[in-house]
This record gives C-alpha cells, structure tokens and sequence, in this order.
C-alpha cells in the first residue's frame, strides 16, 4: 500500500509539472471560442469583436466557432468535453449557465463545472408594446390583463432566455398571466413586435431604441436598476412598485473543469485587456449595457447568485421544456 500511494503521489507531482509547464508556454496554437448561438447575434457579433483584441493581446489567432441549438445547450455540451487546455473556451450566458440547468429535464453538462473566466457585459431589458397596441403604462397593462387573464399576449425569442424569463418574473410579481409566445430566436421574435403580432415583449434595450426612436414601439418600463440615460423618461420597475423585475441578460466566457489556473489567469488577463479597448467599451456601453469585468470568482460568484434567483422562479411557476 506504501508503495502504490508513493508511485501516486508522484504520477501527481508529474502531472502538476506537466500542466504547470503547459501554462507557462501558453498559448502556442489557436484558441476557439464557441458561441452556442447562430452567427449575427448579440453574442456572436460581440465575441468577434473582442477576438480582433484577443488575438494580439495572446500572439495567437482566435477563432469564433457557433454552435447553435438548444437554447446554448449544444455549445456548452460540446465546451463540457473539451479538453481542459485553454484552446477550447465558450461564450457562455444567462440561459445556458443559470437558467438552463432548471429548465430541462437532461443536460449533458453540469454548469457549476465550468471554470469561469470573465463578465462581459450586463444588458437590461425593456417592457415594449407595438404603437398601434392601446397601453401606455405597465399599470394598463396589468389591468387589462387581471381583467382577461391569458387575454394579452407577449412574445419571447425562445423558451429559457432572458425574454421568456423576464415576463415570467413580471407575471409573478404583478400577480397576472400573459400568453407567452415563443419565436425561433431575438430576429423573428422583434419583427412579430414591429408587425403587432404580440402585445407585448422584454426586448434587449440596444436592439429596441431604433425602433423606439422612430415611433414603431412604445416602451413601458426597462429592467434596470436605475433609469437609463438613452431612455431617461422611461421608468424602472422598481420606481412602478415591481422590484423583483430587474433582470439582465449577461454573457461572458468559461473553460473547461480542470483548465489549470495558471492558463486561465492568462485568459482572464487577455480578455480584460480587449475589453479595455476603446472600440469594445463603446459598443457595449452605447447599447445601455453595462461592462463587466472583475476577476473569475467574481464572475463564478455573479453566476451561483443567477442560478439561486432563477431556479427559484422556475420552481414557482414549474417551467419546464420537455
């Protein structure tokens, strides 16, 4: 017994040198990112953005790889069995990593394995209404609807993500039930909300302001914590007496369980550099989104908070995607 524990100490200590050399040499090849989203999206088109920093800030090309399907669960799935070397890391966000785990009854991956890296950004979301539809308050809204339960509709880019969830929450907290109508991702669901064919709809505050600005959709009421400075006279729910409604749709990046930390520390520092750049910061922050950012436990510790609060509606409300 003595001896097997010392040749297992040792295949130990040369397994730590191995990956501590590896992450001294990192990186030396290519690093992909998947994006479990299709190209053209908010996270598609933000990941390619930061690759044109990343790639100078790590002295190795980067590639986008999307891997779309399952509300993200593919692309997790396949981030879940990669190896934990530092050149497999995923975009990983608000559904896959906090909601997703309570929603589907199988996952092939276990999101508190993930090594998280770090926070992009925080979007709010706004309560919007087609400008032909009557309601100019979220007070109107919920009065028509205790007056018709089911009798509103409102629309969502897909069961799981930040749409869906958020007129979850709403419907909870003002005590009403709307009819939730689910579209293959944030392109069609928005066109439905232009075209009238839903009442209502959480949309991404960057995606909306056009539409807001040019009269096409009225805004009720935005998710933030405080009001924004692109919609100053748009209230918060919490100013309307709904502070259970402040959400943000959240993305950012994870390894692999096991990625030494060395490796992620590397990554971690490559990203924040990216993110320092002025070209990404103004994208972000032009959106009304807010930047991310600090150290990968902060990110771990923003994820574990997420998941608490979702799991907990899902259990409320028993959503479930079979």
């Amino acid at each position: 017994m003595k001896k097997l524990f010392t040749r297992c100490m040792a295949a130990a200590a040369v397994l730590s040198g191995a990956l501590a050399a590896q992450a001294q040499s990192f990186p030396s090849k290519p690093v992909t990112i998947i994006v479990p989203f299709a190209a053209g999206g908010n996270t598609d088109v933000k990941t390619r953005l930061l690759t044109q920093h990343l790639g100078a800030a790590l002295g190795q090309p980067v590639v986008v790889d999307n891997r779309p399907g399952a509300s993200g669960n593919i692309g997790i799935e396949l981030l879940a069995k990669a190896a934990p070397d530092g050149y497999t890391i995923a975009m990983g966000s608000f559904g896959p990593l906090a909601v997703n785990p309570w929603i589907y009854p199988r996952l092939r991956f276990d999101a508190k394995n993930l090594v998280p890296i770090v926070l992009l950004e925080k979007s709010p979301l706004v309560l919007a209404t087609p400008a032909a539809k009557p309601y100019r308050s979220v007070a109107e809204v919920v009065a028509a609807a205790k007056a018709r339960p089911g009798g509103l509709n409102i629309g969502n880019a897909g069961p799981g993500g930040a749409h869906h969830m958020s007129a979850e929450l709403f419907e909870s907290a003002a005590g009403i039930e709307l009819l939730a109508v689910p579209y293959k991702g944030g392109g069609p669901a928005a066109n439905a909300l232009l075209a009238g064919e839903v009442d209502l709809m959480f949309e991404q505050t960057g995606a909306a302001l056009p539409s807001i600005q040019g009269g096409k959709i009225r805004p009720l009421a935005v998710t933030s914590a405080r009001r924004l400075s692109t919609l100053p006279d748009v209230p918060t729910f919490a100013e309307l007496g709904l502070p259970q409604v402040t959400v943000s749709n959240w993305m950012g990046y994870v390894a692999p369980k096991g990625t030494p930390p060395a490796v992620v520390a590397r990554l971690h520092a490559a990203f924040a550099e990216a993110m320092a750049k002025a070209e990404v910061k103004e994208r972000i922050l032009s959106q009304s989104n807010e930047l991310g950012g600090g150290t990968p436990a902060d990110f771990a510790a923003f994820i574990a908070s997420e998941s608490a609060k979702w799991s907990a509606l899902v259990k409320e409300r028993n959503i479930r995607i079979e």
